[in-house]
C-alpha cells in the first residue's frame, strides 16, 4: 500500500484503536464558490472530521437528493470544472494533512480520461475515489490506473445487495466500503434506517475493509447510533443544508461557523462510548 491510501488506512485504523468510528464529511467542490467550498472543507477537517469526501459536480446526480442537487447546480452555474475539484483536494489535504477522497459519477471521469484523472488526483494528494454508479464488473480499467497511483477504489453497497454481489464488490474495492443505509437518494432523515445495522455485519462476512455508513445522518445522536456498529459515519447533506440556510438568510459569513459547529457535534457523537 502506498501514497495517501495508506494515510486513509491509518486514519481509519486509528479511530478503531480509539474505540470509535471515523467521521467522514462530504461537501461538493465549487459550492458555494470554489474558494468558499475549500474554506468549508478545511473547516470541517479542522473541527473534527477525520476524512473528507469532495463531491465532483455532475449535471445528472441521480443518486443525490434535493439538498445536494441544489448545491451541485450552484457549483455548475458558477463554472466549476474538474480542475477546481483537483485544486480543492490539493488545498484541503495540504492545509490539514488529512485524507481526502473524491465522490464522482463515472461519466465525468471517462470524459476527462481515466489516466489523466487518477494522475492528477494522486498528484494533488487524494487518497481515492468513491464511485457510486460504476459497476464492479466494468471497473478493471479504473482499478488498474488507481492502484498504480496509490488510490483507493471505494464502492457503494445497498441493503438490497446480495451476498454474491457483496463478495464480488468487496474483493474489488479498497480503502473502505461505503454502505448506503437505505434504498433511495441522499438527504437528512429524522431517524437512521434500521437496514444499516443489518447491512454492516453482512458486509463484514466478506471483507476486513472498514465499513462506513452514509445516507441520512444529520445529528450527533444519529452519528452515535451509527458509530455503535460501523467503522465510519458519512455525513453530507447536513453540511450542505447548513451552508444553504446561511445563504438563504443572506448570512454567507455564517456558513463556515455553521458547518464548524455541526462538525463538532458529529465528532462528539462518534466519540461517545456506545460500543
Amino acid at each position: 500500500m502506498s501514497g495517501n491510501i495508506q494515510l486513509l488506512a491509518d486514519t481509519l485504523a486509528r479511530a478503531k484503536r480509539e474505540n470509535r468510528a471515523a467521521l467522514i464529511a462530504g461537501l461538493p467542490a465549487g459550492f458555494p464558490t470554489v474558494d468558499g467550498g475549500i474554506a468549508a472543507i478545511r473547516a470541517v477537517l479542522d473541527h473534527g472530521a477525520d476524512v473528507v469526501e469532495v463531491g465532483l459536480p455532475h449535471t445528472d446526480p441521480v443518486l443525490d437528493g434535493p439538498v445536494i442537487q441544489t448545491a451541485v447546480d450552484i457549483a455548475l452555474r458558477g463554472g466549476v470544472r474538474i480542475g477546481d475539484v483537483i485544486r480543492t483536494v490539493r488545498e484541503a489535504h495540504r492545509a490539514t494533512g488529512k485524507p481526502v477522497v473524491v465522490m464522482s459519477y463515472w461519466n465525468p471521469i471517462v470524459r476527462y480520461g481515466i489516466e489523466r484523472f487518477t494522475s492528477e488526483l494522486a498528484e494533488a494528494g487524494g487518497a481515492g475515489c468513491i464511485l457510486p454508479d460504476l459497476p464492479v464488473q466494468e471497473s478493471a480499467p479504473w482499478r488498474l490506473a488507481a492502484a498504480a497511483r496509490g488510490l483507493a477504489t471505494i464502492f457503494v453497497v445497498a441493503p438490497s445487495t446480495t451476498g454474491e454481489r457483496l463478495q464480488e464488490i468487496t474483493a474489488a474495492g479498497s480503502g473502505f466500503v461505503y454502505a448506503a443505509s437505505l434504498m433511495g437518494v441522499t438527504g437528512t432523515r429524522d431517524a437512521v434506517s434500521g437496514h444499516a445495522a443489518d447491512l454492516v455485519p453482512r458486509i463484514r462476512q466478506h471483507t476486513d475493509l472498514p465499513v462506513a455508513v452514509g445516507l441520512g445522518v444529520s445529528t450527533g445522536a444519529q452519528a452515535a447510533q451509527v458509530a455503535a456498529f460501523a467503522d465510519g459515519v458519512i455525513v453530507g447533506s447536513a453540511f450542505v443544508r447548513r451552508l444553504l440556510d446561511a445563504a438563504d438568510t443572506h448570512a454567507d459569513d455564517q456558513g463556515i461557523p455553521a458547518v464548524s459547529e455541526l462538525t463538532a457535534e458529529l465528532s462528539a457523537g462518534v466519540r461517545r462510548l456506545t460500543r
